[in-house]
């Protein structure tokens, strides 16, 4: 199917963060691949930016499984032929808990799904990017606070976070010459169903011990983000960019 239009893949597609930088694409007239594991979640999202310049290709998939990963992007070439953006977003957490009371299987879940996957679709983009005509494209990594600062008894998430920042830079200098950009955002309490539990009840977990409310910023501005990251000529990458609420209490000591 040819098309003049740009072309993203984005995973984690039906909530939150991948919602709202699905619809900001989308009004900037990409087609979007909505990939995530509830098809119903990602329908919803395409038909709320129906009446945008865009278009939405919903794909169930789960990025804990390779080959799931493998038909996503093979459905993405063969419906557009290309790829010109990856938005490399889905990832969950662990219970919090003390590191040694980890269970093993909780572990290996967050691994699958923040680095391996990542990694997964990372290949798939590459071997699209590196063939097309014209050559190129970007892929941005969803790295958050965590990948600088941990939140406390978060270590498979954390430790998650730090790799795909390492991720992040291998991918851009091994395919810089290439004409494929690489680049992180990290991005701190947008306002999704995730954050939720930051401003009910007593908030959350803080280093030293107590729990406190923390504000939150608008998901669309994220979307906003990575808009911008997207529109830069490939000669030019942002490689890491923080957006944060204003007034969480990141930048400072716990």
């Amino acid at each position: 199917m040819a098309t003049q239009k740009k072309i993203a893949l984005v995973t984690g597609a039906g909530t939150g963060v991948g919602r709202a930088v699905t619809l900001a694409l989308m009004r900037e007239g990409y087609a979007v691949v909505l990939a995530g594991r509830r098809k119903e979640m990602l329908e919803a999202v395409a038909k709320e930016g129906a009446q945008t310049p865009g278009e939405a290709l919903p794909v169930p998939a789960d990025v804990a499984d390779p080959a799931s990963i493998k038909a996503l992007f093979a459905k993405t070439k063969e419906t557009y032929g290309r790829l010109d953006l990856l938005f490399n977003n889905a990832g969950i957490g662990a219970p919090a808990m003390p590191i040694e009371d980890l269970p093993l299987d909780k572990w290996n879940a967050v691994v699958a799904t923040n680095l391996t996957g990542l990694f997964i679709c990372t290949q798939e983009a590459i071997k699209i990017m590196k063939a097309q005509n014209p050559r190129g494209g970007r892929i941005i990594n969803n790295g958050s606070i965590s990948a600088h600062t941990p939140r406390p008894q978060s270590a498979a998430y954390t430790a998650t976070k730090h790799a795909v920042t390492g991720l992040t830079k291998q991918t851009a200098l091994d395919c810089r010459g290439f004409d494929i950009c690489c680049g992180q955002i990290d991005i701190g309490n947008a306002a999704t169903p995730l954050t939720e539990r930051m401003v009910q009840g007593e908030g959350v977990l803080q280093p030293d011990g107590r729990k406190m409310i923390e504000p939150r910023m608008a998901a669309e501005d994220v979307g906003r983000a990575v808009v911008y990251m997207a529109s830069l000529p490939l000669d030019t990458n942002v490689l890491f960019m923080t957006v944060m609420a204003n007034l969480m209490p990141y930048v400072g000591r716990g």
